[in-house]
């Protein structure tokens, strides 16, 4: 969440590699209060199924995925595509709830993602390669990894 003490991303800083939001309790305790659900937290099992359910729903849509890393609290995710990454982002967070709900886990009610998402276009070879090395081996301890 935002405000956090280990930092975040946020509109105003939300570039690749860029500073992170700085901690900010007040921040942090009005994000909680708006929250009608305790945050969600993925064990090794949940993250297995999200990762699972996104390399699915490329393959489904005949998108290219180059890099995924699901963690506790959020998912990494580097795709190819000939689609805007607003449209990716909501059919994949669709996608690996309904897994999830199929799965068992949960009530089908749980909220488990953000509103929206960091997206962005990656046009030239070197951002991309760096956003696949980012996500795959700079999100500290590896989880559910995926590398293409």
């Amino acid at each position: 969440m935002h405000g956090e003490e280990r930092g975040s991303v946020d509109r105003r800083r939300n570039l690749f590699g860029g500073p992170l939001a700085e901690a900010d309790r007040e921040r942090l305790r009005a994000e909680a209060l708006q929250m009608d659900q305790a945050p969600y937290s993925m064990d090794a099992a949940r993250r297995r199924v999200v990762l699972a359910a996104v390399l699915e729903r490329c393959v489904q849509w005949s998108w290219k995925a180059l890099a995924a890393h699901v963690r506790t609290n959020h998912v990494h995710i580097v795709v190819d595509a000939e689609v805007k990454p607003e449209r990716i982002m909501n059919d994949l967070k669709s996608y690996a709830s309904r897994c999830l709900n199929l799965a068992g886990f949960d009530q089908p009610s749980r909220q488990r993602w953000a509103r929206h998402g960091s997206t962005r276009y990656l046009w030239e070879h070197e951002e991309l390669s760096k956003a696949i090395r980012y996500v795959v081996s700079q999100q500290g301890e590896s989880m559910a990894v995926f590398e293409g």
